[in-house]
């Protein structure tokens, strides 16, 4: 197979790499553009492909984040990872791994991690990367990158609640909606808009995606 060939039949594993090391579907593109060039102009032929192009684009996203790192620091309100629509890669044994990591909640997490912790625990966690497969792809010992791995597990665990949610709790405050607000073609009474408009303001936050701007 000619070196296309198997970069092509590897670029969906590729960026889903880099996009839950970076949480940005931009710039795990270019990480794999990147990856692509480097494998192009590489003369010598490895004896895995799958692990020296895995190597490869977790280095450039570990590169990447730190950087990203810097200018998220500088943002002006919240800064969210970017969805992922549709995820090209696909794993039957580790399906439930791949569509849990791609969760707002489980990038949230990630984002407590550094760089190192983070690619550790994407490569073992999510792909079940063997920790000589690691080891080559972050630069690290095997022994270190098993302490990265459990400190990353540590605070990914920590991040998590702690109990489910509150089932009474989360359905207590359409009971405060004034009668007749929730059914279906039904205005509350005029006397009676002033207070559903209050409760609604109550349970109202903002958030902006972009520096400065309201979501709307």
């Amino acid at each position: 197979m000619t070196k296309a060939g198997e970069f092509e039949e590897l670029r969906p594993l590729l960026f889903s790499i880099a996009y839950r090391i970076l949480g940005s579907v931009s710039e795990a593109e270019d990480a794999v553009q990147e990856t692509w060039l480097r494998y192009e102009a590489s003369r010598a032929q490895p004896r895995s492909a799958k692990a020296f192009l895995s190597a490869v684009v977790t280095r450039l996203s570990i590169d990447v984040l730190r950087s990203a790192r810097v200018r998220r620091e500088g943002y002006v309100g919240h800064w969210f990872p970017e969805p992922l629509l549709t995820d090209p890669y696909s794993d039957s044994e580790r399906s439930a791994e791949l569509a849990d990591s791609v969760s707002m909640a489980a990038l949230l997490l990630l984002e407590r991690l550094s760089p190192p912790e983070r690619a550790v625990f994407v490569l073992r966690e999510v792909f079940g990367f063997g920790f000589p497969e690691i080891a080559s792809a972050v630069g690290r010992s095997e022994a270190a990158c098993r302490q990265l791995a459990v400190r990353a597990r540590r605070h990914v665990d920590a991040g998590r609640p702690r109990f489910e949610a509150d089932t009474i709790g989360t359905r207590a405050p359409p009971r405060r909606f004034p009668s007749g607000a929730g059914q279906a073609g039904v205005l509350p009474k005029p006397g009676r808009r002033d207070e559903l408009k209050r409760v609604l303001e109550s349970m109202v936050a903002a958030h902006g995606t972009r520096p400065g701007l309201l979501p709307w």
